[in-house]
């Protein structure tokens, strides 16, 4: 009798309007209450269950991976040991600084934006340096149109996986790659925008709902490339370029402080290239010229592409400028393979590589004005594009954040590393065509 009397009860309980039906004849046997307890308690399991996933999904959403990649340009190796720069000296000590970051051939700002984030090398990507001539796509000068790269870039490969990525003014990244595109890009790219905008933009970008922040975020910053090229490599302006850069830096961690973001955070920076001093101009159009040879070139300060306007004087071409010291000449087609810069329709007919302190002028350009101007007064300019294996070429690696531990070292390390450590840091596989490794003893045990 107790028993039917609970069972009427667990009934009701289940079904209010059992109360109000149920009669002698029709309650249920004691049977039959303990089956429908049993699918009461699988009910509130389920419930239960379901809801320690939205709670674990929110909370890994909250606490999803985020990686933040900045590129100081031009900040040579040694540079931050010529002052006092607290936020790099936070990095140095509570996570990791590389003695030097070895960039690719030629060490110059495109050629090694792209090949630090496709990590891949110059034969492969394509963008042989600043500014080339492609026999199908015309002049890049400078560009951001992505249809030039020949690798997939970090930022495609992140959103590719589910990763929504985010950048600033990264070369090559202001258009989609092969119709894949970070999700949050500034674009088009202007050098007045100092680095306190960017700040700003990257905390606001990590303030966005759980379901809309990105999980990748990179920035080009100023650096030091511009004073070192103007007042060379050796002037005290650099230091105090490099304070104000650290600065903001500062300001980026208070922010990710004051957000408690670093259980789920990782900050790297990282430069293109280092500078070294260029006191022997070598002019191209001059040598050419005088020979009555019709050409034009395309410099960044180390290595040129010559395009003859009649091939048939390619030999002849050839020979006036090797009668000029300081160099090495090559036919576009017999490039030695260990340069890693062939690059079929983009090398034009004669590549030349410059031996340091010897570089070829820039026609037509600002800087090249500004640049003579500096060096009749100091006897010094700053230049880069030598290679890789030449010490002031080396650039700056650091990280600090979730999955690097503090007091790590590592000695010289390929900026081909940088992309594939980052992809294992986000728990995704690097970008296709990667021809790099991740730093497993910084993030080997990265969770």
């Amino acid at each position: 009798m107790r028993a039917r009397r609970e069972s009427a009860l667990l009934l009701a309980m289940a079904d209010p309007d059992a109360r109000q039906t149920a009669t002698c004849e029709d309650r249920p046997s004691p049977r039959a209450g303990r089956s429908r307890l049993k699918s009461i308690l699988a009910s509130v399991a389920l419930v239960s269950a379901m809801l320690a996933t939205a709670i674990a999904s929110a909370s890994a959403a909250r606490d999803a991976p985020l990686v933040v990649w900045l590129s100081l340009d031009g900040v040579r190796h040694d540079y931050p040991d010529r002052g006092l720069f607290p936020a790099l000296a936070r990095m140095e000590r509570d996570g990791v600084r590389a003695q030097r970051l070895i960039p690719v051939f030629p060490t110059s700002t495109f050629a090694n934006h792209v090949s630090m984030a496709t990590c891949s090398r110059v034969d492969r990507h394509g963008i042989v340096g600043n500014q080339f001539v492609d026999t199908e796509l015309g002049v890049f000068n400078y560009g951001n149109d992505s249809r030039f790269i020949n690798t997939e870039p970090i930022w495609s490969s992140a959103e590719r996986q589910g990763v929504r990525s985010a950048s600033f003014f990264w070369v090559g990244s202001e258009t989609p790659w092969r119709g894949v595109g970070a999700t949050y890009r500034r674009s088009p790219f202007d050098s007045g925008i100092g680095e306190a905008e960017k700040v700003d933009q990257i905390l606001a970008w990590i303030d966005l709902p759980e379901d809309e922040r990105p999980g990748l975020v990179l920035s080009w910053w100023h650096g030091t490339d511009r004073v070192g090229h103007l007042k060379g490599p050796d002037d005290p302006e650099i230091a105090v370029q490099l304070a104000s850069q650290d600065a903001e830096l500062a300001r980026l961690f208070a922010g990710l402080d004051a957000r408690n973001a670093w259980p789920f955070t990782t900050v790297v920076v990282s430069s293109d290239h280092g500078m070294t001093s260029g006191s022997i101009e070598i002019n191209i159009a001059s040598v050419l010229s005088d020979e009555g040879i019709e050409s034009r070139y395309d410099t960044d300060g180390a290595v040129a592409y010559v395009t003859l306007s009649d091939r048939s004087e390619l030999d002849r071409a050839k020979a006036a400028l090797e009668s000029v010291a300081g160099h090495v000449v090559y036919r576009s087609d017999a490039l030695p393979e260990g340069l890693h810069i062939t690059s079929p329709g983009r090398n034009g007919d004669l590549v030349l590589v410059a031996e340091a302190p010897h570089y070829y002028s820039r026609s037509g350009t600002l800087d090249k004005w500004l640049g003579r101007l500096a060096h009749a007064f100091s006897g010094d300019r700053g230049t880069h594009g030598y290679a890789p294996d030449q010490p002031d070429m080396a650039g700056i690696l650091y990280m600090l954040g979730r999955g690097v531990e503090q007091g790590s070292t590592l000695d010289a390390v390929s900026n081909l590393d940088i992309a594939p450590t980052v992809s294992r840091l986000l728990g995704i596989d690097p970008p296709a065509d990667c021809e790099g490794k991740a730093l497993y003893e910084i993030v080997g045990e990265v969770k």
